[in-house]
Order: structure tokens, then C-alpha cells, then sequence
């Protein structure tokens, strides 16, 4: 189990847990093995050339951001400074979900940048992947003023690009980040204590519901709640790579 520091760079595994769950994220994505075709005894194509990393889903993305525009649909419009979209691979098998772009991610227009995006990449990378290869985004695209909740009206507006942001990828699990990305797609008003910790499902897509890197920073004992939480994101993507009913 990773360390429960205070300090943020602090997100780090027991040498022979993070091996365990490189070999499992290696054995995902097919890194390990090909299967052999019947016919030639030959390895079978990789992910790429099967249209795994079809350029459907980017153009999909590329055709939303142009449709949201300079998008001024509701108030925050007024405050932001940059409109936050989202950020990682188009063909990613799994999204993250937050609540809200921060200072960081306004002034830079990429969302989790900051201090929690720090710890989420830290997160990432304990899972054995990168950044890269996952897909980041929030339930709405502007900064609320001095970083408050977003209003029901605000969540109401922005969210439909989430869900046709998620539509276009087409992940094979979502990974939701605190209790505005969790109530928003599960349309529920439980809290994220009470939602974690069992399966779910949006549209046919496994739900792993977890606190918010931001909480982590002020409550660094909930980190193996998360690091639970995240072990089971690849259970289910390992459980999808080989044909396993999830």
C-alpha cells in the first residue's frame, strides 16, 4: 500500500506492489503477448492495426470543441479565462472525471495542472500507464469564481459535453474523481463516501467511483481508500482485455 505522507510527491508503492500492477497494466493493454491466429500460427495484429486507435473518437472531439466555441451557455463565461476541454488519448480505455477546471488549469487551459493534478498524475503513474494514454476531463469546462461549487444551472449546462465527450472515446471504464463527476453521471445526490467501493455502471460503462485528488491533499489518510478504488479500475480493464464479462 502506498505511503499516507502528508507530502504530495509522497504517492508511491511498495516496490513489489507497483511490479505487480505494471505487469497487470502490461497484460492490459497486450504488451505482454499477442494471441496466434489459427490459420498461420503468426501473432495476431496489434491494437492498431485491428482500429483500436481509430481517428474516429479524436475526430469526434475535434467536431465538439469546435461546436461548444467560445462557449457562453451559462455565467462562468464571465470570470473564465480559458475554456478547459479535456486532455489524453482520444482511443484512451479509461477517463477520468472532475468537478471543475482551478487557477491552474484556467490560466493553462488543460484541466488538472495544479498541485491535485500533480498528485493525479502520481496516481496515473502508480497504476503503471501515463497521462498520455488515459483521457482527463471535467463535469464543466470554466472556472467557477474563487474556485466555489458549481451551481446546479452550470452543471445543467456543460454536461452534456461530457457526455458526448465520453460517447466519442467510448472507454472501457470511468474513473470518477469526488462527488460533482459521481453525482452528475450517476444522478444521485448520495455522497462519494457512500458511493464508492461498490460497481456501477453509465450507459454499459463500469463506474469506479473515488475521492478527488484535491481531498487527498487534506485528508493524505484516505490514500488507501484510493489506491483500493484504483485497484479495481484495473481489475475491470484487465477483466474487458480478456473477454471477461464485467
Amino acid at each position: 500500500m502506498y505511503s499516507a505522507e502528508t507530502n504530495d510527491s509522497d504517492f508511491r508503492l511498495h516496490p513489489l506492489e507497483q511490479l505487480r500492477w505494471l505487469l497487470v497494466s502490461y497484460s492490459m493493454t497486450g504488451l505482454l503477448y499477442w494471441p496466434r491466429s489459427p490459420e498461420t500460427g503468426e501473432a495476431a495484429p496489434g491494437p492498431s492495426a485491428q482500429g483500436v486507435h481509430s481517428d474516429e473518437p479524436g475526430r469526434l472531439l475535434q467536431l465538439l470543441r469546435q461546436e461548444i466555441g467560445d462557449c457562453q451557455r451559462c455565467r462562468l463565461h464571465q470570470s473564465r479565462t480559458t475554456l478547459v476541454f479535456g486532455d489524453g488519448s482520444p482511443a484512451a480505455r479509461l477517463v477520468f472525471v472532475g468537478e471543475a477546471p482551478g487557477y491552474d488549469e484556467d490560466q493553462q487551459g488543460m484541466p488538472f495542472v495544479g498541485r491535485a493534478g500533480r498528485l493525479l498524475d502520481r496516481m496515473i503513474a502508480a497504476m503503471g500507464t501515463q497521462r498520455s494514454e488515459v483521457y482527463i476531463c471535467n463535469v464543466v469546462k470554466c472556472r467557477p469564481p474563487q474556485n466555489r461549487n458549481p451551481s446546479a444551472d452550470e452543471v445543467a449546462a456543460c454536461s452534456p459535453f461530457l457526455f458526448r465527450q465520453i460517447e466519442a472515446i467510448q472507454p472501457r471504464v470511468l474513473c470518477l474523481l469526488g462527488n460533482y463527476a459521481t453525482q452528475t453521471l450517476l444522478q444521485t445526490t448520495l455522497n462519494i463516501s457512500q458511493l464508492r467501493g461498490k460497481d456501477r455502471y453509465w450507459r454499459g460503462i463500469p463506474v469506479v467511483a473515488t475521492f478527488h485528488p484535491a481531498y487527498l491533499l487534506r485528508n493524505p489518510a484516505q490514500k488507501a481508500s484510493v489506491w483500493s478504488d484504483l485497484k479495481r479500475v484495473l481489475e475491470l480493464l484487465k477483466e474487458d482485455n480478456q473477454g471477461t464479462p464485467l
